[in-house]
């Protein structure tokens, strides 16, 4: 039994806790992998730090490579997204039910140089979802990509996140938080400085910026 299989079979049993449906697409045909078995072997790749398709489809045990193509794979799993999304709040809640303090913040997820910018292909395809120039305040630096914007615990435990293009500034992702978080104290750095969304998150949701 290899590193993989343990791991994935340690991951389903506490998802098991979370999640008791097996399958939540609507498939005319019962999957060979269910899809909590899938958001699974998602986990188990991200958890061994496995970022190649490839690579995860050549470390498969035969009792889950037999039961998967690997098209099959990548379309099921972007359709299971959300799902994915909200099995990760639950467990977040559970490790951390309820913090007065959260922290804001945002990274920069540089595609390619900003030489390259002109050049790159990734992720062109559409437009809303194209990476664009973006500037990091606290590096000091204009990139090419997108940007990370996230509320964590003060535990380090992540609470809600987002990517965006490149260009959104941080202040525009206060707009989510106030759809997620009530009656609690968020802390930002001076990104997020604005009189008007600190008077909003208060009345609205009793946030203190």
């Amino acid at each position: 039994m290899n590193n993989l299989k343990q791991s994935y079979e340690v991951i389903l049993t506490v998802l098991r806790k979370f999640e008791v449906q097996d399958n939540f697409l609507n498939q005319i045909r019962r999957p060979k992998l269910s899809d909590i078995e899938l958001i699974v072997l998602v986990l188990t790749a991200k958890y061994l730090s496995i970022d190649s398709e490839h690579q995860l489809f050549r470390m498969l045990p035969d009792d889950i490579f037999t039961k998967i193509e690997r098209s099959v794979f990548n379309r099921r799993k972007r359709n299971l997204f959300g799902i994915i999304d909200r099995i990760r709040n639950s467990i977040a809640n559970e490790l951390v039910p309820f913090e007065n303090y959260m922290i804001v913040d945002s990274m920069p997820l540089e595609v390619c140089k900003l030489s390259r910018a002109t050049r790159s292909k990734i992720c062109t395809e559409n437009y809303e979802s194209a990476p664009d120039k973006g500037y990091c305040a606290s590096q000091k630096m204009h990139f090419y990509g997108y940007k990370l914007h996230a509320v964590s615990t003060l535990k380090g435990v992540f609470k809600s996140f987002e990517i965006t293009k490149a260009s959104v500034h941080d202040i525009h992702y206060l707009k989510n938080i106030k759809q997620e978080f009530e009656n609690c104290t968020i802390i930002g750095d001076k990104g997020y400085l604005s009189a008007d969304y600190q008077m909003d998150l208060f009345e609205i949701r009793n946030i203190t910026l």
